[in-house]
């Protein structure tokens, strides 16, 4: 039963953010908001509504290291893994000069959590200053897109068509019920897949952390890695990565906030457990450090480099796995990734960036 209630949560997600997305992007460029907006805000967050959903729906229910461990989790899988996986279908090409500021800004946002999670717990306080710094980098980006080039508006506007003469979802009714229709599919499913969650964890011993960072993560993640891939195989390459980079801005800044906020007018803190500060919120900021030889060159995320992205995912859940077991490798592996693994991927990183600076000068 709760095998079969996790799954149709899973569904409902997808279902739901799909039909969210599409019915945002479609009234807002009906109301004529700039495409380059649509792309960078309405897609990334609509394809972040499970992770708000889902997080929301575990502190409602209590379970609050879910909520927490989700959103670290979510962020960790979208530039691990699927980027890793968009970059071996085709090397990821960045030409939009905006991505390149929003990579910065997701790592400032990143550090901003940790900063505020250094005392246990994110408070609401916290949470109404994340959810302020949402607001401002959507009117920020507003702002911008009135002075973005003709080619980054083009290229979202192919990629966000707005609703063609005689096509059924053209009315603006039909559109504002397609944004209904997706929030409450994904209330449902976010409730049925925290359900199933929990289930799991009290059956195989496994905490509600480990099941956030994992499990449910990379469920709520699905949204992104359909869009992601899609834009991959399209050849869409930027929008593959503006994708992954708008939504887990997205997750600290919108999905954290929301949570504190929730939690606090239930008359607590969001808290924040020992293991995710101590390990996977740093976790977390390396890996998005991981993307800077990339966007600071503006040249690409080449196979290999998709290979060593999603190497470290593997390597990754193994931890956690492990961990969670108490497993007698847990040293010895731990040990190596210290030091062997994570060193060899910091140098390869730098010495990247070092040669595609030499090639450009050059």
């Amino acid at each position: 039963m709760n095998l079969l209630l996790f799954i149709g949560g899973l569904v409902l997600l997808v279902l739901g953010a799909n039909a969210l997305v599409r019915g945002a992007s479609k009234l807002a460029l009906s109301f004529g908001i700039s495409p380059l907006v649509v792309g960078l805000t309405i897609v990334a967050f609509g394809t972040s509504a499970p992770e708000m959903a889902v997080s929301v729906g575990a502190v409602m229910d209590g379970k609050m290291d879910l909520a927490v461990g989700n959103v670290v989790g979510s962020n960790i899988f979208n530039v691990l893994f699927i980027l890793g996986v968009s970059a071996l279908i085709v090397p990821l090409v960045v030409h939009v000069q905006l991505i390149r500021q929003e990579v910065p800004i997701m790592i400032g946002a990143g550090l901003l959590l940790a900063v505020m999670s250094l005392d246990g717990g994110i408070s609401l306080f916290d949470g109404v200053l994340l959810c302020s710094l949402l607001i401002a980098y959507t009117v920020f980006l507003i702002v911008q897109s009135r002075r973005e080039s003709a080619g980054a508006a083009s290229e979202f506007e192919a990629e966000l068509q707005p609703a063609a003469q005689g096509s059924w979802d053209k009315h603006w009714l039909v559109q504002v019920a397609l944004i209904a229709v997706g929030l409450a599919a994904l209330v449902l499913g976010s409730g049925w897949m925290v359900t199933a969650a929990v289930s799991f964890a009290k059956a195989l011993g496994v905490s509600d952390l480990v099941i956030g960072l994992t499990i449910v993560a990379a469920g709520t993640s699905l949204p992104e890695v359909a869009a992601s891939l899609t834009a991959a195989f399209k050849g869409e390459r930027d929008i593959a990565v503006g994708n992954v980079v708008g939504s887990n801005t997205f997750n600290i800044l919108g999905v954290v906030g929301l949570s504190s906020v929730t939690a606090s007018s239930m008359g607590g803190t969001l808290p924040i457990a020992p293991a995710l500060l101590s390990f996977d919120l740093w976790v977390m900021l390396a890996v998005s450090l991981a993307c800077l030889p990339v966007f600071i060159s503006g040249c690409e995320i080449a196979r290999w480099e998709g290979g060593l992205f999603l190497g470290g995912y593997a390597a990754y859940v193994a931890y956690l796995i492990m961990a969670a077991q108490q497993h007698a490798a847990l040293p010895t592996f731990s040990s190596a990734m210290l030091s062997f693994v994570a060193p060899i991927l910091i140098v390869t990183l730098i010495v990247t960036l070092f040669m595609r600076r030499k090639g450009q000068d050059g």
